[in-house]
């Protein structure tokens, strides 16, 4: 099989948006992927439960939303029985040794990052693309990551490059101050639920 560069944009996708697409098509672009792969969680860890919609449903929606010949969305983790990202992972590069993965993330996820379970692990699993997020309709998120913890600490294995990214040994990131886009899937289920429900 030929080697595939491909992106990995991980979440609950509940619902999937243009955001997401907007990343994804930036990632392919700037990254010079093959493929950008949506990860449909079946459950964030760091989210409540009340409000998500079934995978079933956020499947459909992220499928829906995708609408590119090299994005796939799929519900992978629930099939690899995985909860936890640096799980995940794992046990991608198990599954497919010959592919070159990079974990792309908004902003806002970097700020949070040592929250998640076994977070220097990930770092140090898969290179990372960092892409910048509103913050809270500001445009000081990347900013306010690129201070955080987990930027400070890892701050020289930073890549200047992008499209070097893919192949570089982890740990490696770049981050992308690229055109922000607003949309939200908080933002959207609030706008849903004001909708009238029919008789």
């Amino acid at each position: 099989m030929a080697r595939l560069k491909i992106g990995l944009l991980g979440g609950s996708f509940n619902p999937a948006h243009e955001g997401h697409l907007h990343i994804s098509l930036l990632a392919l672009k700037q990254l010079r992927l093959d493929q950008v792969w949506w990860l449909v969680s079946p459950q964030n860890p760091l989210k409540a439960t009340e409000g998500m919609a079934p995978l079933a449903d956020r499947l459909a929606s992220a499928r829906a939303m995708a609408r590119h010949p090299a994005i796939h969305a799929s519900d992978l983790e629930s099939r690899l029985g995985t909860r936890y990202t640096v799980d995940t992972l794992g046990a991608l590069q198990k599954h497919w040794p010959e592919h070159a993965f990079v974990w792309l993330m908004g902003a806002d996820n970097l700020v949070q990052l040592p929250r998640w379970r076994r977070w220097t692990e990930i770092v140090e699993t898969m290179p990372m693309a960092i892409f910048n997020r509103s913050d809270q309709g500001h445009t000081s998120g990347g900013h306010r990551a690129l201070a955080g913890a987990a930027a400070t600490r890892y701050a020289r294995y930073r890549v200047l490059r992008p499209a070097t990214l893919a192949d570089a040994k982890a740990p490696a990131w770049c981050f992308l101050f690229s055109p922000l886009h607003l949309a939200s899937s908080t933002a959207i289920r609030a706008e849903t639920a004001k909708l009238p429900k029919e008789a």
